[in-house]
């Protein structure tokens, strides 16, 4: 599923639709770049959802692990590009 795109101000003029009513993952931006997520919490998720869910999960750990990279190492090292990107 693609994540709608929307900017940081619109997105916290409209943090209540967002929360009560969206479906989807939301990409906010600042100046057309992504900053971060929201990922709406559903409660009620199929057991189709949940089985993607779990084998994406399952796939990532075992990525990291035949790399050697822990996921704290991805965190930071996410960080150090995203700093850089900045500059």
């Amino acid at each position: 599923m693609e994540p709608v795109r929307v900017g940081i101000r619109e997105f916290r003029e409209k943090l209540a639709t967002y929360v009560l009513e969206s479906d989807a993952p939301v990409a906010i931006t600042r100046h057309g770049d992504t900053v971060g997520y929201f990922i709406p919490a559903r409660r009620n998720r199929s057991d189709e959802e949940r089985a993607a869910l779990k084998e994406a999960a399952e796939r990532l750990d075992a990525l990291l692990a035949s790399k050697g990279i822990t996921e704290d190492e991805l965190v930071a090292d996410f960080k150090r590009w995203r700093a850089d990107k900045r500059r």
